[in-house]
């Protein structure tokens, strides 16, 4: 009997197994089992956008400070203020455990939030000179910057719900059962504060209205 189970097809020893799967996994969708792992997924894609869309600004500051430059070269605290700012917001070592790392997390959203700082000081500044805010230069960075800021606040909104429904399925039934005896590893992922996502981007646009 064991030779003629040996001479079998390799395909029909493992028919067993392929059965198993077939009855096994339905079963397991159906009782939550994917719930973990598809909310753990969306929080990262969500997460990627809020990386992209930072860089994007960070991208877009070195020809906004030379624009600026040159034309309130003499405005050096507030130039250096917006480079030194986004050094710190972009030398910060994001890797997938920042989501889960409370430390990562919150020196990432502190060196962010104080580029936004910068910024909306550089921008006021701006203001005094009626010549640089006439400047094409300058105004098609404005639009890409008014932009970027806009998909900035969509990319950490979504990011906020994403890891909500994502830690919600960490502590919640069903999907704790799954969470306690077979996802052991995954842990809640930090969010954005509310000082933070309250935070008022910076104001670029400034209409059309010269001084004096």
């Amino acid at each position: 009997m064991f030779a003629q189970t040996a001479l079998l097809p390799s395909g029909w020893r493992v028919l067993p197994a392929l059965l198993f799967l077939i009855l096994v996994l339905p079963a397991l969708s159906g009782c939550g089992f994917n719930t973990i792992p598809t909310a753990e997924e969306q929080a990262k894609a969500a997460w990627s956008e809020v990386l992209n869309q930072y860089q994007r600004r960070a991208d877009l500051i070195p020809n906004l400070v030379e624009t600026v430059k040159g034309y309130a070269s003499h405005e050096k605290d507030v130039l250096e203020g917006v480079v030194e700012a986004r050094a710190k917001a972009t030398q910060v070592t994001v890797t997938p455990e920042t989501l889960s790392n409370p430390d990562a997390f919150k020196a990432f959203q502190d060196n962010q939030a104080g580029l936004t700082s910068a910024l909306s000081r550089l921008l006021a500044v701006v203001e005094n000179y009626p010549d640089l805010k006439a400047n094409q230069n300058f105004l098609a960075l404005q639009a890409q910057l008014e932009g970027t800021e806009n998909r900035i606040a969509v990319a950490r909104r979504d990011y906020i719900e994403a890891v909500r429904v994502y830690n919600t399925t960490l502590r919640t039934f069903p999907s704790i059962l799954w969470a306690t005896f077979w996802f052991t590893g995954n842990e809640p992922f930090q969010n954005f504060t509310v000082a933070e996502d309250k935070m008022e981007t910076p104001k670029v646009d400034f209409g059309t209205k010269q001084g004096g």
